[in-house]
């Protein structure tokens, strides 16, 4: 048998925190089937926001191995722990700044620096508008050193119908990333699905 693709989800202090849930959700449900073993740390101000914005305790919520946003010693702090993924979903600019820098200061920044240096994945969902030209610039950085950026900017297409939908229409896309297979949203086929279209 062989082993679980390890991952790491990340959650930092950006409101869009229901995206995060969303992704936990779906891990919950499918990660034994799927062969996925997620590791989940979160930042002080995305504990914070958590609370404000999804009210659930996620450990009480999620099985997952959840580390403190200090400990150094968690295994997906070194690229010898085998971990093949992370999201950082939703991800601050400040989160972005301290990965285009290098600046390993917390566990979710040296995971993210951990991801680049073995060019593994590493997926930035950044929850920002407007963007300033500092902002442009260290996604520019982390895209070149490896990243992927996927600003949290929902699509409506798929006709989503209701909050939890449109939340999909973004961690659908995450997932993809991941090289997670889901069904979390209406895929497009180049026929047109939403109100008042002929298909």
């Amino acid at each position: 048998m062989s082993r679980p693709r390890k991952i790491v989800v990340a959650v930092t202090g950006a409101s869009g925190a229901p995206y995060a849930a969303r992704v936990l959700d779906f891990l919950r449900d499918e990660a034994a089937e799927l062969g996925l073993e997620p590791h989940v740390v979160f930042t002080k101000f995305g504990r914070l926001v958590w609370a404000d914005e999804v009210g659930t305790d996620p450990a009480e919520a999620y099985p997952f191995p959840t580390y403190a946003p200090g400990d150094m010693m968690a295994p997906f702090s070194s690229g010898s722990s085998g971990f093949e993924a992370m999201v950082v979903i939703p991800c601050t600019a400040a989160a972005v700044a301290r990965i285009a820098s290098g600046v390993s200061s917390d566990l979710v920044s040296r995971a993210a620096d951990v991801m680049l240096k073995e060019r593994r994945k590493l997926v930035l969902v950044v929850r920002e508008s407007p963007y300033s030209l500092i902002h442009l610039r260290n996604m520019v950085a982390v895209t070149e050193a490896g990243a992927v950026v996927m600003p949290a900017s929902p699509s409506f297409y798929s006709a989503p119908e209701g909050v939890e939908q449109l939340l999909d229409t973004v961690t659908a896309r995450v997932l993809d990333q991941l090289g997670i297979d889901n069904d979390r949203m209406r895929r497009w086929t180049g026929a047109l699905v939403g109100h008042g279209r002929k298909s």
